[in-house]
């Protein structure tokens, strides 16, 4: 799938608003954007769903007052968008506006069926739910928001953008394990990708600031948050990414291991005793950086490794290790490379990580200037000299946003 240009402008007079839903297994992020300028008009949090301490952080249109929060039990994600929804009418936004055109989801898994954005339907939502078993941890949550949207708004259009879609061009020689392939098959073990709306996007925007179209660039993206992946992206098309069948494959993570030797799963249970649920949580929730060093911020790690603590330097090290082993093997993949991409919290607001990401890499012609590298700033930037044979960009990130436009482009006609 080469991701269409989804940045149009809505007709004058039509319904403009998309509001986006990306709900986790305790938490409902919002945000509510107006496509005919791409602005935000309101954004929110509900967070620690099921918990007494439940909290929602509102963000009001821009001059329409303060951030207004509220605490107390919120029971379940049903009552968390009905919160969210008495948050956007309180600013004359509210979900029954003819203004609204449609409710943008994020789900996270697609499988091979979803490549596109797509309108949910109740055989669409059925087909949701025959990817738990590979999306275990995200896609009930996501489920469940498009459920209580659905019954906010049954005559709304809703659509599915998937985190999997833009990763579905990988050439199938990318996309397979060597497994037995009847195995593979009857399981849908294959190698998906994550982050893709991020992906996408960052893409797309690495082109303009090259001053070309996507289809004429080579990109290699970086996404480096607390979750982290890697895409190789030729003419706007995805062609290898570093998450596979689950985002735990690839990068080292805050909280999840990455690549890692699948033996060491037996061996921990023969070892270790440890069951497939021990082995899980130990991979996903207590490795990467936070099992290295106790800590998943790079933040602190960084400040530790200033003050010369061994177990964050090592951790440090092993993360940007990692980063050069794909961003040379997807420079072999690519054969041209026009920009290397820094995306998502780490990877925007850390220069420390750049700088190390890129150190070493001369060869490749890749080379960060040190007072670009420093600057703090929210547009997108190249951090390269001029003299460098392949542009290095930070480019902010924006999921919500691309999750907007591909919503709008499908239901605008």
């Amino acid at each position: 799938m080469t991701t269409p240009n989804t940045e149009g402008t809505a007709a004058a007079g039509s319904p403009s608003r998309v509001l986006v839903l990306n709900s986790g297994s305790s938490s409902v992020k919002y945000q509510l954007l107006d496509m005919s300028d791409r602005s935000r008009l309101a954004s929110g949090l509900v967070e620690r769903i099921g918990e007494e301490t439940s909290r929602l952080v509102h963000t009001p249109p821009p001059g329409a007052g303060a951030v207004r929060e509220r605490e107390g039990r919120i029971a379940d994600h049903d009552e968390a968008l009905r919160a969210a929804a008495e948050e956007l009418a309180a600013d004359g936004l509210g979900l029954d506006s003819p203004d609204l055109a449609a409710i943008g989801h994020r789900v996270v898994h697609g499988g091979l069926r979803f490549t596109e954005p797509t309108v949910i339907t109740d055989e669409v939502l059925k087909e949701i739910e025959r990817l738990v078993p590979v999306a275990p941890l995200h896609n009930p949550a996501n489920i469940t928001g498009i459920r209580t949207a659905r019954a906010l708004r049954p005559d709304l259009p809703q659509v599915a953008v998937f985190d999997t879609a833009f990763h579905a061009t990988m050439p199938e020689y990318a996309a397979r394990y060597a497994i037995d392939v009847e195995t593979a098959d009857a399981h849908r073990i294959r190698r998906y990708g994550f982050h893709g709306t991020s992906h996408a996007y960052v893409s797309r925007k690495a082109a303009a600031l090259l001053g070309k179209e996507p289809a004429e660039v080579n990109v290699i993206v970086l996404h480096l948050g607390n979750g982290a992946s890697a895409s190789a992206v030729a003419g706007g098309r995805c062609v290898e990414t570093s998450m596979g069948l689950t985002p735990l494959e690839g990068l080292v993570m805050g909280t999840r291991s990455g690549d890692i030797d699948p033996a060491v799963t037996f061996h921990l249970k023969r070892v270790a005793g440890m069951s497939a649920d021990e082995i899980d949580v130990l991979l996903n929730k207590k490795s990467g950086l936070v099992g290295l060093c106790g800590d998943n911020d790079m933040r602190e790690i960084r400040r530790r490794v200033d003050e010369g603590d061994e177990r964050a330097t090592l951790a440090f090290d092993i993360y940007i290790h990692r980063l050069k082993k794909y961003i040379g093997a997807y420079s072999a993949v690519l054969g041209r490379v026009d920009a290397v991409v820094f995306t998502a919290g780490v990877g925007e607001n850390s220069g420390p990580v750049r700088e190390a990401a890129m150190a070493g890499l001369e060869e490749f012609g890749l080379v960060v200037d040190a007072d670009l590298n420093a600057v703090r700033s929210g547009v997108p930037r190249l951090i390269s000299p001029d003299y460098a044979r392949v542009a290095v960009a930070v480019v902010p990130t924006d999921e919500e946003l691309e999750i907007a436009n591909q919503t709008f482009a499908l239901v605008d006609n």
